[in-house]
């Protein structure tokens, strides 16, 4: 049997199943989406390898990053959360989650759903690229500056071109799997 060939980035025992069936696969699911914009802001700083490792903690005490309940949580939530170790625990960042739900809502209602507000930054269809070399993948692109800002100018925090840029790789909106990994030709 052959070693089946992964971004350069997928070779730890949390990071595999990653890459092997999220990660570039294009989610449309508006609570998904919301999830990943928060994990990404939350992994401002940090290595996606911790943000997986505290993934499944975040759904728990973030109700399943249901961004309605998110909305409305009070300073008693706050500093719950703020001595949680199984979250990052840095009071920008949560307070950002919450301030990003009500954002979230906003966009919700004004779009019909926060899938077809972020997937016009990509005209609706993945960017396919075909990079060769990992060097080559841009931390960020027009596209990702342009979701940036008009997230930002919604009231989103923690969404800066690179958090964009690595959102958009996560979510399919653009397919950053190297043309040699295995995962490249089945999410395309």
């Amino acid at each position: 049997m052959t070693e089946k060939i992964r971004c350069h980035w997928a070779q730890k025992e949390i990071n595999i199943p990653y890459h092997d069936k999220e990660w570039g696969v294009p989610v449309h699911d508006d609570r998904l989406l919301f999830e990943f914009i928060i994990l990404e802001g939350a992994q401002a700083g940090l290595s996606w390898d911790t943000i997986l490792a505290k993934r499944a903690r975040y759904r728990e005490v973030f109700d399943n990053f249901k961004a309605e309940k998110i909305a409305r949580y009070d300073r008693k939530k706050v500093a719950a959360l703020l001595k949680d170790p199984g979250i990052i625990r840095n009071r920008l960042k949560i307070a950002s989650t919450i301030s990003n739900a009500q954002a979230f809502l906003k966009v919700q209602e004004e779009f019909g759903s926060f899938d077809k507000y972020l997937w016009q930054f990509v005209a609706g269809k993945p960017i396919k690229n075909a990079w060769k070399e990992h060097k080559r993948v841009p931390a960020k692109t027009k596209e990702s500056d342009a979701m940036s800002k008009d997230l930002q100018q919604r009231g989103f925090r923690f969404v800066g071109s690179t958090i964009c840029y690595a959102f958009m790789q996560a979510t399919g909106m653009v397919n950053d799997h190297l043309v040699t990994c295995f995962r490249y030709r089945q999410v395309a």
